[in-house]
């Protein structure tokens, strides 16, 4: 059960990481996203993995941890949140530019900067 979380956790990573390295903006959300997935994943088996455990602490011998489950309740709403905002963003950057590239290619400046030649 452990080796296979990991390994779900191993490859969110990297696709995410892949992801975000790309040079247009909805592979950019998308691996954040998954980047995000990664870290929930990591913070929920940080609890202990426990099939059918309790997750409060009384009398029962096995219990689950609440408070990993509550950290990532939380993550999931602030990263739905965060999400939007980014993808909103990303929306205006499209519609004001005509182009989803994350960094523009250099532009020629004037090296005077009183604008003379």
């Amino acid at each position: 059960m452990e080796l296979l979380v990991a390994s779900a956790i191993g490859i969110l990573t990297a696709a995410g990481l892949y992801l975000v390295q790309r040079l247009r903006t909805f592979p950019v959300i998308i691996g954040m996203s998954l980047l995000t997935y990664a870290v929930n994943v990591f913070l929920f088996a940080s609890g202990r993995l426990t099939i059918g455990g309790p997750p409060v602490l009384g009398d029962a011998q096995i219990y689950t941890d609440p408070l990993p489950q509550a950290l990532v309740l939380t993550s999931i709403v602030i990263s739905f949140g965060m999400t939007a905002v980014v993808v909103m963003m990303a929306l205006g950057a499209y519609l004001g530019a005509d182009d989803d590239h994350v960094n523009d290619p250099a532009r020629p400046r004037d090296t005077d900067p009183e604008g003379g030649a």
